[in-house]
């Protein structure tokens, strides 16, 4: 087998292994909130609010270091760093005994993480380059594959084992997945004299490219439209179900389809953008987004929203994926963690704004209005790239070991 293939492959696994153990967390924190000793409802929300986000804050500011970090000292290094970093986190949040510790471990997770990005570079960095958009698609269907199965397995967890003792099992699938990586992974030896690149270099680099930064916006709006839902699909489903029974499950089960569907679209969309470009795919699959999230505004059962859904899965897999392939042709191999590390920053931003903005525009205008403004948010996204958009023009091979 092809060395980058076996990396591919291991990075898939290690991958899976992290964002099941990450996401395994998510449906019992607010739970947690309350066993830490906050009894009031509002004050449960408010404070899981910051749970959720608190590693948001510190990772938008590490990410683009770590990226840094690893081009001059390895990705592989990163990877490990990254895993292990998120492992010791898990530990430390198991330990809280209040709700401020909760908040502080959570945020020194943001500060230690960086997995997704480091793979990402990593993948990007050892594949050839006329197969970096299948690899990276590939990659993608471990992080969905991730979070479909995390919550569910976790919730399953927590109700036999309670909340405390999941956070010490994510620790050791999290270090289990770094000695994977650490054993199986082979990265490509790096010239000593190889000039490295700064920090302010990646940041001026990723700027001075206007092809680099609109794929960054892009990725921020594609990224920002799949998480305005979360706050408010619950809300969604329950004003268009009429019966109450299992809603819950409904619910849950709606939610998944996207990431279900992209497991599967999300390669096929890397192999054909390889084969036909990246501006004709781009703007085809952001077309359909904003197709399927219209027609989910304008939902009326549940089985429309399960099919607008499942449309808006097959199209998302042909977005992120090749934006990250795309900023990664445009990026020589000396700056590739770095640059990496910037556009994760947008994806990190959306994930903090957007839900904050639906909540808003929901609570004021109502929900499908949110649902409205979500569809506007992709469309955006595809008149960008309809206009402004170019083929990659790859660096020169000279140019990667200046």
């Amino acid at each position: 087998m092809e060395f980058w293939k076996k990396n591919l492959y291991t990075i898939w696994v290690a991958q899976f292994i992290t964002i099941v153990g990450m996401s395994s967390v998510v449906p019992f924190l607010p739970f947690y909130v309350r066993e830490l000793g906050v009894t009031d409802t509002d004050a449960v929300a408010r404070w899981s609010g910051l749970a959720f986000s608190g590693p948001f804050f510190l990772s938008f500011f590490f990410t683009p270091l770590w990226g840094t970090v690893g081009d001059r000292y390895g990705r592989k290094l990163m990877v490990i760093r990254a895993v292990f970093g998120l492992g010791i986190a898990q530990i430390l949040v198991g330990t809280a005994q209040s709700v401020e510790q909760l908040i502080l471990f959570r945020m020194i997770q943001g500060a230690l993480s960086g997995f997704i990005p480091a793979a990402l570079t990593l993948v990007s960095a050892t594949a050839p380059r006329e197969r970096t958009g299948y690899a990276l698609g590939f990659l993608q269907t471990s992080l969905s594959a991730g979070m479909l199965f995390g919550p569910v397995i976790g919730g399953a967890f927590a109700d036999v084992f309670g909340y405390r003792p999941i956070f010490f099992i994510v620790a050791a699938l999290c270090f289990s997945s770094g000695v994977f990586v650490i054993f199986m992974v082979t990265e490509i030896p790096r010239d000593k004299e190889e000039k490295k690149s700064s920090l302010i270099d990646n940041y001026r680099f990723a700027f001075s490219s206007s092809q680099i930064t609109l794929a960054m916006i892009l990725i921020y709006l594609a990224q920002t439209s799949i998480v305005m839902l979360q706050p408010v699909f619950a809300l969604f489903i329950e004003k268009i179900y009429e019966n109450t029974q299992y809603i819950s499950t409904i619910t849950g089960a709606l939610f998944s389809v996207v990431g279900l569907v992209m497991i599967f679209s999300a390669p096929w969309w890397g192999n054909r953008t390889d084969l036909l470009g990246y501006k004709r795919n781009l703007l085809i699959a952001t077309s359909v987004a904003a197709v399927m999230l219209l027609l989910q505004a304008m939902s009326n059962a549940p089985w429309h929203v399960a099919l607008s859904r499942a449309g808006l899965g097959f199209a998302m897999g042909g977005v992120v994926p090749p934006l990250y392939a795309f900023i990664s042709k445009l990026t020589p191999l000396k700056m590739r963690g770095g640059i990496i590390g910037i556009a994760t920053s947008s994806t990190i931003l959306a994930n903090i704004t957007g839900p904050t903005a639906s909540g808003f525009i929901a609570s004021h205008y109502g929900i499908r209005t949110a649902l409205y403004i979500t569809a506007c948010v992709i469309v955006i996204a595809a008149i960008i790239v309809m206009r402004f958009i170019r083929e990659p023009i790859v660096p020169d091979e000279a140019d990667e070991s200046n």
